[in-house]
């Protein structure tokens, strides 16, 4: 593996790491007056599982991706600091 290829990999592990933060402050944020923008969320996907049916064997697709302002803002800072660290 290159250097190129493990630091795509570690940018990809900042990205997720800010965007699961974000969202856990998001939803910490619904109840607080003040900050109620950073729970807004947009929800897309399959929300109804597309179900293959073979007879001999049954496959289940779903897929749905909920993201909210604060998952956004997490992922733009751990942008930042992957950008640093490099």
């Amino acid at each position: 593996m290159t250097t190129k290829d493990k630091s795509i990999w570690i940018l990809i592990v900042f990205l997720l790491a800010g965007l699961v933060v974000g969202g856990l402050l998001g939803k910490l944020a619904e109840g607080v007056p003040s900050l109620w923008w950073l729970s807004y969320e947009q929800q897309f996907g399959l929300s109804d599982p597309l179900v293959l049916d073979l007879s001999v064997l049954k496959i289940t697709f779903g897929l749905v991706f909920k993201i909210n302002v604060a998952s956004i803002i997490g992922m733009i800072v751990a942008l930042i600091v992957y950008k640093k660290l490099k």
